[in-house]
């Protein structure tokens, strides 16, 4: 079992930052290599990638943030972060943290499967106001 827990999320005008947190812990952190995401999901919408960092490390990002949002993970804190820039009105959502242990790359082409990632988080909130 992995546990994943968000923080950072909160309400900011159009243009500002917020940096989201997601801290792992659990036996399954045992795997050599994980694949984690960003995901959002807006009120009446459905959930949609963000970021990933592959196991491979190779990081990709939803057209709609390129540029301005940065995924990165610390290994040693086991902690996922996505440094969001530059924030729209169209951000606004809430922002899950998932993990899959083991082996999974996307050779550069995320499809941003919600059912690729076996482990979530709860979610944070984030609004952002014109």
């Amino acid at each position: 079992q992995v546990q994943l827990a968000e923080s950072g999320g909160g309400s900011v005008q159009a243009g500002n930052s917020l940096r989201l947190s997601c801290v792992a812990s659990g036996t399954t952190l045992h795997y050599d290599r994980f694949c984690m995401a960003w995901f959002r999901q807006a009120p009446g919408k459905e959930r949609e990638g963000v970021a990933v960092v592959d196991s491979d490390n190779d990081k990709i990002y939803a057209e709609s943030v390129k540029g301005r949002f940065t995924i990165s993970k610390d290994n040693a804190k086991n902690t996922l972060y996505l440094q969001m820039n530059n924030l729209k009105p169209e951000d606004t959502a809430t922002y899950y943290c998932a993990v899959e242990p083991g082996v999974l790359s996307y050779g550069g082409y995320w499809t941003a499967a919600p059912t690729d990632f076996s482990y979530w988080g709860q979610g944070t909130q984030v609004s952002v106001s014109a």
